[in-house]
């Protein structure tokens, strides 16, 4: 009986020493309980303290600017580089020009066609001719003209947006907010409109407006 008795009250002791254990422990779990609802207060309404940071990288105007199908744009415009490149090459071969000789073509204050480049003046004036007589070429050059420099300026406000943030007014002055509107010919059309008024204010662009050119076997 003396040893059964000795088991129980080891046995009791036991269990006090490990009710004492646990009770500190059970005051930070209510602490911890109580804390939660605070740190959700804090937040947003769904307890996600770093959402406010998420919303503002989708600010509308940079969704719109990261929408654009600039892809799409460099397709359409590689049909008319494609058609200029195809033209220009041919003119060398029936010439009997060798195939790498370099040519310059851009528009003159007249608005025909010039082209430069180390081939002899009389061959020169008649592939001039040539081009100033082709209708597809003038047109076809005259979308490369806006459609190039275009391209060329919102590849690099895209790549500078979506490394850096950067946001670009122009840019985005040139993007709707519908997409429905901003097919190629939509954001060349604003593009063309802003480049003459800013011509129309500041004389000294026009003349860079007619600096565009051509350049075939420019590394010849």
């Amino acid at each position: 009986m003396s040893l059964l008795t000795s088991l129980i009250q080891a046995s009791t002791r036991f269990q006090q020493a490990m009710d004492t254990r646990q009770a500190p422990s059970g005051k930070p779990d209510d602490g911890v309980t109580t804390e939660a609802p605070k740190l959700q207060a804090t937040g947003n309404p769904d307890g996600d303290r770093f959402t406010p940071s998420e919303h503002k990288a989708q600010d509308p105007a940079d969704v719109k600017v990261q929408k654009i199908p600039l892809n799409q744009y460099k397709q359409t415009v590689a049909q008319d580089l494609s058609y200029i490149r195809d033209t220009l090459r041919h003119k060398l071969a029936e010439y009997n020009l060798h195939p790498a000789t370099a040519l310059n073509v851009s528009k003159g204050e007249d608005g025909k066609t010039v082209v430069e480049g180390k081939v002899p003046d009389e061959v020169r004036g008649k592939i001039e001719q040539d081009l100033n007589n082709n209708r597809d070429f003038a047109d076809a050059f005259s979308r490369l003209s806006v459609s190039e420099p275009t391209l060329h300026f919102m590849d690099n406000a895209l790549k500078l947006n979506q490394a850096y943030g950067v946001r670009n007014s122009l840019l985005s002055a040139l993007v709707s907010e519908n997409q429905q509107f901003n097919g190629l010919q939509d954001v060349l059309h604003r593009y063309d409109s802003l480049r003459r008024n800013t011509s129309a204010n500041q004389p000294m662009a026009a003349g860079d407006s007619q600096r565009y050119a051509f350049n075939l076997n420019a590394r010849a």
